[in-house]
């Protein structure tokens, strides 16, 4: 008979005793349990006693967690948060050198705990941190010279201990006083051979500037990106990335009226270069963190295009005026200009409405007009200057060629650039903030100062070439459109580490090549619709689903790292889970770094029987996307968030590191309950197996028509003269 699901069968160590094997009632109070096991040691004072996870992370049992605890589980009684923050508290303010170090090694380790954490805090133990740091290098000045290695060390520790116990959110950011601030920009500059309180001090820096709008204004006082710059030339991408993590913070934070400026003082101080020689092509892969960094300066560098984006032009300012006659001087210099007598007003007149109609605009007679949609609004007149002053021989080129053609195939150059304009804004989603999962940045934008004026300038030069090769009128400037997109985004996908190679790669992909790959992908769908086939598909369609669920159901043996988010830094947090391989349990346990290759069962503390599982939940129904924060207002977070619902009534939370990993686990816990699989990856996969099984299967009939109905079935022959008797 199996126990009641209320008893847990765990080990509990207690030093220099035997463990003690142990049945633990969990409708039992925590604190009975406790008294139970200090009673079986002969332990007075329980109420001074706790127990705690016995793996790498000595996380404390509490009531909140306990329904954590699975059979098997190893636990140790320790000393309780409450006595352990207190003599902590007292341990650090050890005059000895040897005993303070320890302390903070121990409190830079337990502060991970949030149980323990709100214990010294209660203590005013953040309080007692800051003060250390403040007065930390006045006073242990000749500490530092003698023993350097000991100060680097405690200093190191203490940070850890400080960021540890800031990120569980218990503690305003808004409490620290400029000293603290002061000191720990210093750190960045002092430090910097110290990688360990380099990076702390780095992590705090960011966590001020995008927890706190005071915060912000102090730490950009204190830190200069000159500062800063430095740490990304260095070998080590960790700092690296720590310190594009601070230059984002203060980039993000920045009020509107100051981003401009400090875009000018990123391109002063050479910070896309610096990023393009010694993080992009340094000889080394880049990790996901770096890689979302990259995501997130790529995103807000290209933000700083909104306000011109959603800019409309006024068709009364002169000096706006004056750019779309820039554009038209450049392009008919050649053509002798008129006198600007009285007489020659008419004639002028018309000559521009001509000029204009010849460069593609709309509006022929006030072309001011044609900029009035936002977006792209004044961004496209930018671009279209950008392209006429550096490009000119392709932009004399491109509007003269169209301007001398009278069969109704010129392609409208003012048109086209506007709505390409506009297009691009939508594929680089301009305006829109960073996702907190994103890390899907192109190298090609860190090869040039105006990468968005030059991707035009390449895009442009397209949208003409494909409209010849399609021979497009102005009816069919839609389509062209979808095509110049689908090129576009096709070589996108192929992340060109150069812009010189995106235009190599569109290239390649020419209107024709674009038809054969759509008829090639509609053959794939479209091409077996004769009923024979369709007969076939069916019945092979259960076996190749048992196949995707089998796939799907290995991938979760294998296991998959997940990332631990949260609304108030971004952190280097990980934890792993994977289903056993007879199917019925699910393991998982924090990491304290990013895997390489698979995690072993046994190293993962958390159990999670399939059997519990009630429901699997996606999106916004997930626990904790309804928490408040800001992870639930980010679109791309909910669309990669997922929860598991289980017998006691908890719930474990995902966030998939992409939608790849998304599919795959949505698809294998439902697989897991008897459910439906229903991701699109899983119909990806359905269509092109069962496409591939068609194929190999129909290989034999190659070059023979597949009739759409049976063959008739023929009449008796009048006599059966020849078959053969054996007899």
């Amino acid at each position: 008979m199996p126990p009641p699901a209320d008893i847990v069968k765990v080990a509990i160590e207690w030093p220099g005793a035997f463990p003690k094997l142990m049945e633990i009632d969990q409708k039992k109070p925590l604190s009975a349990i406790i008294k139970e096991v200090c009673d079986g040691w002969s332990l007075s004072n329980h109420e001074y006693y706790a127990l705690q996870h016995a793996d790498s992370s000595n996380f404390y049992i509490t009531e909140k967690n306990r329904n954590e605890i699975k059979n098997g589980t190893i636990l140790r009684l320790t000393t309780s948060p409450a006595q352990n923050a207190l003599q902590l508290h007292e341990r650090i303010q050890s005059s000895s050198m040897d005993a303070k170090l320890e302390a903070l090694k121990d409190l830079a380790g337990y502060s991970r705990d949030v149980t323990f954490a709100q214990e010294f805090i209660n203590l005013d133990g953040i309080s007692l941190l800051t003060q250390m740091v403040e007065s930390g290098t006045e006073r242990y000045q000749k500490l530092q010279k003698i023993m350097k290695p000991c100060f680097g060390d405690m200093l190191s520790f203490t940070l850890t201990a400080f960021v540890e116990l800031m990120d569980h959110g218990i503690v305003s950011w808004d409490t620290f006083s400029v000293a603290f601030i002061k000191k720990i920009a210093s750190y960045v500059n002092k430090f910097a051979t110290d990688i360990a309180i380099l990076q702390r001090s780095l992590a705090i820096l960011e966590s001020m500037v995008l927890n706190s709008h005071d915060l912000y204004h102090k730490v950009a006082q204190e830190i200069t990106i000159g500062q800063l710059i430095p740490h990304l030339q260095g070998a080590d991408q960790e700092i690296q990335t720590y310190t594009t993590a601070v230059i984002n913070a203060l980039f993000l934070k920045a009020p509107d009226d100051k981003r401009q400026e400090m875009a000018n003082i990123l391109a002063q101080k050479q910070l896309r270069s610096i990023i393009l020689t010694h993080v992009i092509r340094a000889q080394r892969a880049i990790n996901n963190e770096m890689a979302h960094q990259l995501y997130v300066l790529q995103v807000l560098t290209f933000n700083l295009l909104e306000d011109r984006m959603m800019t409309k032009m006024d068709p009364q300012d002169q000096a706006q005026r004056d750019i779309i006659f820039e554009l038209r001087r450049i392009a008919f210099d050649a053509e002798s200009e008129p006198n600007n007598s009285s007489g020659n007003v008419e004639k002028r007149k018309s000559m521009y409405t001509r000029d204009y109609k010849k460069l593609g605009f709309i509006n022929h007679v006030n072309p001011a007009m044609d900029f009035t949609q936002t977006p792209p609004g004044m961004l496209a007149l930018d671009n279209m200057l950008y392209f006429a002053k550096h490009h000119q021989d392709a932009y004399i080129r491109i509007v003269l060629e169209n301007s001398s053609r009278e069969d109704k195939h010129e392609c409208p150059f003012g048109r086209s650039s506007i709505e390409l304009t506009k297009l691009l804004c939508e594929i680089l989603k301009v305006g829109e903030l960073p996702s907190e999962t994103g890390n899907d940045f192109h190298p090609m934008f860190f090869t040039h100062d105006r990468s968005f004026e030059e991707f035009f300038c390449i895009c442009i030069q397209l949208l003409n070439k494909t409209w010849k090769e399609m021979r497009a009128t102005s009816e069919d400037f839609n389509k062209v459109m979808q095509v110049v997109k689908e090129q576009i985004m096709r070589a996108l996908t192929t992340k060109p580490s150069s812009l010189d190679q995106f235009k190599s790669k569109l290239q390649n992909l020419s209107y024709a090549e674009i038809l054969k790959i759509r008829q090639s992908e509609r053959m794939n769908q479209e091409d077996f619709q004769s009923r024979p086939i369709l007969e076939l598909k069916e019945k092979i369609q259960p076996e190749i689903l048992e196949l995707i669920k089998q796939q799907r159901l290995n991938r979760l043996v294998e296991g998959t790292c997940f990332r631990k988010l949260n609304s108030r830094r971004r952190q280097d947090k990980f934890w792993y889970c994977r289903l056993s391989p007879n199917h019925k349990v699910l393991h998982y346990g924090d990491l304290e770094e990013s895997p390489q290759g698979e995690v072993p069962h046994d190293s993962l503390q958390d159990k999670l029987p399939v059997a519990d599982i009630k429901a699997v939940l996606t999106g916004k129904d997930c626990p904790h996307m309804k928490e408040k924060g800001a992870l639930k207002q980010n679109k791309e977070v909910l669309e990669l968030a997922f929860s598991i619902l289980h017998d006691s009534n908890g719930h474990l939370d995902f966030i998939a590191p992409d939608k790849h990993e998304y599919c795959v686990w949505t698809d294998g816990l439902n697989a897991l309950l008897g459910k439906d699989m229903m991701s699109e990856l899983t119909r990806n996969d359905m269509d092109t197996l069962l496409s591939m099984e068609i194929k190999l299967r129909l290989l034999d009939l190659e070059n023979i028509q597949i009739p759409d109905a049976p063959p008739p079935i023929p009449k008796e022959p009048s006599n059966y003269d020849f078959v053969y008797d054996c007899n």
